[in-house]
């Protein structure tokens, strides 16, 4: 799982990538969670947040498209005033090889805005980029950019479409169903105070892009009378959307928390046809000494030879 930049707290934009992996190999098959930050060379990307990061494969290479996002003024533009505005990062495309980390910017004349908050799907050599929102415009146009990538010897040789019938959506979920490039797309906003309530399916084939409307579940009250939601795919065709509590004072529970999933109906080829919507409570989670356990930067095959301090063996007591 590859995680670059992002907004802190603190207003600070980062410009690292990290590489997470999960290993659950070893005598006890306890999971082990490492993190590397991966050092960049070359034409770096500055800070930024809202943009997307993408895999492609081509003539047997991988390599990672990043675009998009939005970072501070420049230093010369800024005053006391507008110190912390943040304005699209350029309309650039970076590749990031994750084994030598070498990083290279490219312009495209059919990328002329910045954008953020958009969404990237990726198939072999070719990355679609779905909706996003143009800060100097305050507009989301539904403009499909596909983005097809070549790992040439030498350098690579990238190029692109542009197609007027997009999405005009900022901040949704892709989940994927069915095959690994069929996806269902929801949440979202498609204007600054209303949410997207509708439902998409999208499908990438050596053709292109197919995208189908879809009837949406019928959301709850907590959804569909929110302001603000959020979430995360949880594959094989599952979301999980959280809404924050509203209310003065507080509500004692910080968030209610959705899980959305769609499912094949009868033996149609069609994955989306029916989907369902289901409510979790905290209070119905696993308690924590149930949980999966997390070794963070050790070896599997060191917990079998470790010890706490007392000439024990780890076992599964412990």
């Amino acid at each position: 799982y590859l995680i670059h930049g992002g907004r802190t707290p603190n207003n600070e934009l980062s410009s690292s990538l990290y590489m997470l992996s999960v290993d659950s190999r070893g005598c006890n098959r306890k999971v082990t969670l490492g993190c590397l930050e991966k050092e960049l060379v070359g034409e770096l990307p500055e800070p930024r947040y809202g943009h997307t990061i993408s895999v492609v494969h081509s003539r047997g290479k991988t390599a990672c498209v990043l675009f998009g996002g939005r970072s501070y003024m420049p230093p010369a533009e800024r005053t006391t005033e507008n110190w912390n505005c943040v304005v699209d990062c350029t309309p650039q495309v970076y590749l990031i090889d994750l084994e030598f980390g070498c990083c290279s910017a490219h312009t495209l004349p059919e990328l002329t805005d910045g954008q953020s908050f958009h969404l990237a799907l990726a198939r072999e050599d070719c990355v679609y980029f779905l909706g996003g929102h143009i800060l100097s415009t305050d507009c989301r146009p539904p403009r499909l950019f596909k983005l097809h990538v070549e790992l040439l010897l030498g350098s690579p040789l990238l190029s692109c479409e542009v197609f007027n019938e997009g999405l005009s959506i900022t901040s949704a979920i892709a989940t994927s169903v069915g095959s690994s490039n069929e996806y269902m797309i929801l949440g979202g906003y498609q204007s600054e105070s209303e949410k997207r309530m509708q439902c998409t399916y999208i499908a990438l084939d050596d053709v292109g892009i197919r995208m189908e409307p879809r009837e949406p579940p019928p959301w709850s009250s907590e959804i569909s009378q929110s302001r603000t939601w959020f979430g995360g795919s949880l594959g094989k065709g599952s979301a999980l959307i959280m809404i924050p509590s509203e209310g003065n004072p507080a509500p004692p529970d910080a968030h209610f928390i959705f899980q959305v999933s769609f499912q094949q109906e009868g033996d149609a080829e069609d994955p989306t046809q029916t989907c369902s919507q289901e409510s979790t409570d905290f209070e119905d989670s696993a308690p924590l000494e149930d949980s999966e356990e997390l070794y963070f930067g050790r070896d599997p095959n060191e917990m079998e030879f470790s010890s706490d301090g007392e000439g024990e063996t780890y076992n599964e007591d412990d």
